[in-house]
C-alpha cells in the first residue's frame, strides 16, 4: 500500500499539467482576435483555465477511469487514490473563486465548463461512454465554449447592450473553427485506447470509426476547420489565413505519415505517435496565435 506521501505524489502526476497546455491554442486564438486585451486579466484567465480547471478535469477523469494503461500526457499512470478527488475539488473551487474576481458571468461560464467536464467523467453518468454524446461534449466545450469564455474573460469591461455577454454574434466563425479543430484531434487521442476503453464499458467515437475511419474523420474535421478559419480571416486579415495555411505543413505532413503507417499496420496507432501528433499540432498552433497576439 502506497504511503501518504506517495499518494500525494501520484495524485500530482495525474494533474498532467503539461498535457493541459496542449489545449492552449483555443485560448490564444481567442485572445489574438480581440480588439483590445487586458493582459493582467488575460493572465488570470490563463491560470484559471490551464493551471486550475484543465488539470482538475484531468485528475477527476483519471480518478473515475482508473487507467492502468497510457493516458494522454502520462505513459505510465500511477494507481488512483482518494487524494486525487480531493485535489480535483480544491482546484475547481479555486477556479470558481478566482473567476468571481473577473465577473459573475465569467464564473458562471467556468462553472458550466466544470459541470460538463464532470458529467463527461463521473462514472454513474459518464457521458464519455457514448460515442456521439461524448464527442459533442468535447467538441463544444473544449472548442467553441472555451473560445467564448476566454474572449469574454479577457475582454471584460462595460459593454453595450448590443453585445451578447460581450461578444458580437459575428464571432461565431472563430468559435466554430475552434470546435472543428478540437473535433479533428479528439478521435486521434482515442485511437490507441480501443481495447482498454471497451474493457471499461466505453465505446469511443474512434472505436466506432475504426483505425482508418478515425483518420478519415479527422481529415474531414481539419478541412472544415480550415474553411471556417478562411471565412473568419477573410473578414479580418486574409494574409493571416495564408500564413496559417503555410505553417500547418508540419501538422499535415505528420498526419499523412502517421495515417499511412497505420493503414498498413495498426500497431502504429499507439501512444507514442498519438502524443507526437498532439505536440506538433499544439506547438504550431500556439506559435502562430502567439505571433498574432504580438503583432
Amino acid at each position: 500500500m502506497a504511503s501518504y506521501k506517495q499518494e500525494w505524489i501520484d495524485a500530482l502526476k495525474h494533474l498532467r499539467l503539461h498535457f493541459s497546455l496542449l489545449l492552449m491554442p483555443v485560448f490564444l486564438f481567442a485572445v489574438s482576435q480581440l480588439p483590445e486585451v487586458n493582459y493582467t486579466i488575460a493572465a488570470l484567465v490563463f491560470i484559471i483555465l490551464h493551471v486550475l480547471t484543465y488539470p482538475a478535469s484531468n485528475i477527476f477523469n483519471s480518478y473515475y477511469d482508473r487507467d492502468i494503461g497510457s493516458v494522454g500526457g502520462l505513459k505510465n499512470p500511477p494507481p488512483p487514490n482518494k487524494k486525487m478527488l480531493w485535489l480535483a475539488n480544491t482546484l475547481d473551487i479555486s477556479a470558481l473563486l478566482f473567476s468571481l474576481s473577473i465577473s459573475n458571468t465569467f464564473a458562471l461560464l467556468i462553472s458550466v465548463y466544470i459541470s460538463a467536464s464532470r458529467l463527461y467523467s463521473y462514472r454513474p453518468i459518464r457521458l464519455k461512454q457514448y460515442p456521439i454524446i461524448g464527442f459533442f461534449v468535447i467538441f463544444i466545450f473544449q472548442g467553441a465554449f472555451t473560445f467564448y469564455l476566454s474572449s469574454y474573460g479577457c475582454l471584460h469591461r462595460d459593454v453595450s447592450p448590443s453585445r451578447l455577454f460581450g461578444l458580437h454574434l459575428s464571432e461565431i466563425l472563430p468559435m466554430v473553427a475552434s470546435s472543428f479543430q478540437i473535433g479533428a484531434i479528439y478521435p486521434l487521442t482515442q485511437i490507441y485506447q480501443h481495447k482498454s476503453d471497451l474493457a471499461d464499458g466505453v465505446t469511443t467515437l474512434s472505436c466506432k470509426l475504426g483505425y482508418r475511419g478515425t483518420f478519415i474523420f479527422a481529415g474531414i474535421m481539419f478541412s472544415i476547420a480550415a474553411l471556417f478559419y478562411y471565412l473568419h480571416f477573410s473578414k479580418t486579415d486574409i494574409t493571416s489565413f495564408y500564413l496559417f495555411t503555410a505553417i500547418q505543413v508540419p501538422i499535415i505532413g505528420y498526419f499523412v505519415y502517421w495515417a499511412s503507417k497505420v493503414w498498413k499496420d495498426i500497431t502504429y496507432a499507439d501512444y507514442k505517435h498519438t502524443m507526437y501528433m498532439n505536440v506538433i499540432a499544439a506547438v504550431v498552433f500556439n506559435l502562430f496565435f502567439l505571433y498574432l497576439i504580438l503583432t
